[in-house]
């Protein structure tokens, strides 16, 4: 059994500890809260975008253009968000996981572009190839991010060195909560419409100024970029939001450790003060007699 020294000693560490988790998660607030607040103010844009690929769509055919160009997937590319950093809880974990079901389910040559060292380091332990790698700042990412990345899939993709390219980000619902999700990103697929407003969609009629060709070469690379920006703020916003739950629950776990070494060297130490006591008084009785 842990002497009393040893259990202050530990409940000392324990202090240290929480201190730690305690500034970590106070962090994680502050960033989340910029993070959030960046995730709600791009998602109306990219909504809006969705519903107009949506609308174009269903409106009839496309004109030919290389971001929708389908072929047959001989080799194909994941772009997959993960974290600079551990501590998040199962943020990580389960992007990693999502990302090996998608690898071990799609058959074909495949290459991936490691957004955060997490999933990159992971990977490239395991034979997948890395066609690139980018870094991610604690202050969060920008458009020029996304725009490097939007840049290396295209040229992947356009040169034929993949057939099609997948995103692998978390979706942000709440600190508590936040889901792997899996998107193509190319070739570019037109969200499909919502049912009930399906049958409105297909009585409209477009005229494209200037025409469809010159109007898809804007706006497909546009909602390509869409798609790459809110993967971005999405997983910077589920990162932060699990690694305060992480540090919240580590701090609270601390908490009640020091409580229980606490009662316990207590014990002990009351435990040793009654057997000297008792020494004391049996060595006086001995004497008396």
């Amino acid at each position: 059994m842990a002497t009393v020294k040893q259990l202050r000693s530990r409940i000392r560490s324990a202090k240290n500890i929480q201190q730690i988790t305690r500034a970590m998660k106070l962090v994680a607030a502050a960033r989340l809260r910029r993070a959030q607040d960046r995730v709600l103010e791009a998602r109306p844009y990219a909504e809006e975008m969705r519903e107009l690929m949506s609308s174009m769509a269903a409106a009839g055919d496309m004109p030919s253009h290389p971001l929708l160009e389908r072929r047959p997937v001989d080799n194909y590319g994941v772009i997959l968000f993960t974290a600079e950093r551990g501590l998040a809880g199962s943020f990580n974990t389960n992007l990693i996981r999502r990302a090996g079901d998608l690898l071990h389910e799609t058959p074909g040559g495949r290459k991936l572009i490691g957004v955060g060292k997490k999933g990159t380091q992971f990977f490239s332990r395991r034979g997948v190839e890395l066609a690139d790698t980018v870094t991610v700042p604690t202050s969060g990412p920008t458009m020029e991010h996304a725009r490097a990345i939007t840049a290396k899939a295209r040229e992947m993709f356009e040169s034929g060195e993949v057939d099609a390219i997948h995103l692998v980000y978390s979706r942000f619902h709440s600190p508590v909560r936040q889901t792997p999700q899996v998107v193509q990103l190319l070739p570019i697929e037109p969200p499909a419409a919502a049912e009930g407003a399906a049958a409105e969609q297909f009585t409209k009629t477009y005229t494209f100024e200037p025409d469809a060709s010159a109007l898809l070469g804007q706006l497909l690379p546009r909602y390509a970029l869409t798609l790459v920006l809110q993967a971005l703020l999405e997983s910077t916003a589920s990162e932060h939001g699990a690694r305060m739950t992480a540090m919240t629950s580590a701090t609270d776990n601390a908490g009640e450790m020091i409580q229980d070494l606490t009662l316990l060297a207590n014990r002990m130490r009351q435990a040793s003060i009654t057997k000297e006591i008792l020494e004391i008084v049996g060595g006086a009785e001995a004497l008396k007699g």
